[in-house]
């Protein structure tokens, strides 16, 4: 199929037999979909459109839902896209999203596609779907900025680009960098995954005041296995990342002061925050027992379950109680459309997930209510 084409609503709605949460599921093709990465938006500010990935064409292309209509549209026809790219513009005015070769954005409107960057045929990212590989970027709040990684021999290089120019500039290069995030409210600030080593870096949008945030403990005094930090996002309204000391639960990181604390002490996976800042959701694995809200706020963290994801979960490196990457290599299958990702939407009303429950990664968002908590 071909950008522009529409298809007619796949949404239908049912309730999660063991929480009584209604869910709506949003996509319906033999096929693999997913919504961004859960630390990034899924809708634009309005929520006039859910934005996704589709492979029902036979390649990744984005689409959208339009909300007021549930009509599915193609929003690309972009040979080698970068299906974890994809970061709609706050305004709604654009979709941002690389390839192999260039980064690009697609007006929502009219759906052309305009090239802001040339890598020159240099790959965005490596063999594999993980960490670093992933190819996730980040746009400014205001989106006036556009910042991307892009790993260029045994290196990576942070571009930033503006928007309304299309002025680049690299403004450092890491041996790692995945998952960069601006602050929600601070354009002048970023934070970036580096190795698993050495995760959590801050740097300034001029590539001055980069810096490790946090150095990672010692799994119980043991010399060699440490605290495996992993899956970060920034708290609204705050200094402090919050991020999974994998399976221990969350803690949060104060930039400024370098101290810490304990947000949650479950399983917490992949956890995202809402825009407010007063609410957290987390998918869980080994266990899995579901999609878990609680407070990012009180220091307990107490978890209540919104649903269960029923999705696959790919990636035994996860069952562990320590880094499993200081033993050394690690042997990694874990295709991420299997992981639910819970995103919030920007009221703070629905939570965006994946799940292959059905035999084929589809998209769901389940209703919350504003008592939940």
């Amino acid at each position: 199929m071909a950008k522009g084409t529409s298809y007619s609503s796949e949404s239908k709605e049912f309730f999660d037999k063991e929480t009584g949460t209604k869910i709506r599921q949003i996509t319906n093709h033999p096929s693999i979909h997913h919504h961004p990465f859960y630390y990034l938006p899924c809708f634009d500010d309005a929520q006039k459109r859910l934005f996704f990935v589709s492979h029902r064409t036979g390649r990744p292309e984005i689409f959208v839902e339009i909300q007021d209509t549930r009509e599915l549209v193609q929003f690309t026809e972009r040979e080698g896209l970068n299906e974890w790219s994809l970061h709609p513009s706050h305004d709604g005015r654009y979709a941002y999203f690389t390839t192999t070769t260039g980064a690009w954005r697609v007006n929502t409107e009219t759906l052309e596609e305009e090239e802001l960057f040339n890598f020159a045929k240099i790959a965005v990212r490596d063999k594999g779907m993980v960490g670093a590989s992933m190819g996730t970027t980040t746009l400014s709040h205001d989106d006036a900025f556009w910042a991307i990684p892009i790993k260029v021999g045994d290196v990576y290089r942070f571009y930033l680009i503006e928007t309304a120019t299309g002025k680049w500039d690299l403004i450092t290069e890491h041996v790692s960098i995945g998952h960069p995030e601006f602050h929600p409210s601070d354009n002048s600030l970023l934070r970036f995954a580096g190795p698993f080593y050495e995760r959590i870096w801050v740097i300034n949008r001029d590539g001055s005041g980069k810096r490790l945030v946090y150095r990672r403990k010692a799994y119980r005094g043991h010399p060699v296995r440490k605290e495996w930090i992993v899956h970060e996002t920034w708290r609204p309204g705050s200094r402090e990342i919050i991020t999974a000391n994998w399976p221990h639960g969350v803690i949060g990181i104060d930039i400024d002061t370098g101290e810490t604390r304990r947000v949650c002490s479950f399983n917490a996976w992949h956890p995202a925050i809402n825009r407010q800042g007063d609410l957290m959701c987390a998918d869980t694995t080994f266990p899995d027992w579901g999609l878990q809200l609680f407070s990012p706020l009180d220091g307990l963290g107490k978890p209540q379950t919104l649903c269960l994801s029923k999705a696959s979960n790919e990636g035994a490196h996860w069952d562990t109680q320590y880094c499993p990457y200081d033993d050394g290599p690690v042997r990694v299958y874990a295709p991420q459309h299997t992981h639910p990702h819970p995103c919030f939407s920007p009221d703070g009303q629905q939570l965006i997930f994946t799940s292959d429950r059905s035999g084929d990664a589809q998209v769901y968002a389940a209703m919350l209510e504003s008592s939940v908590l």
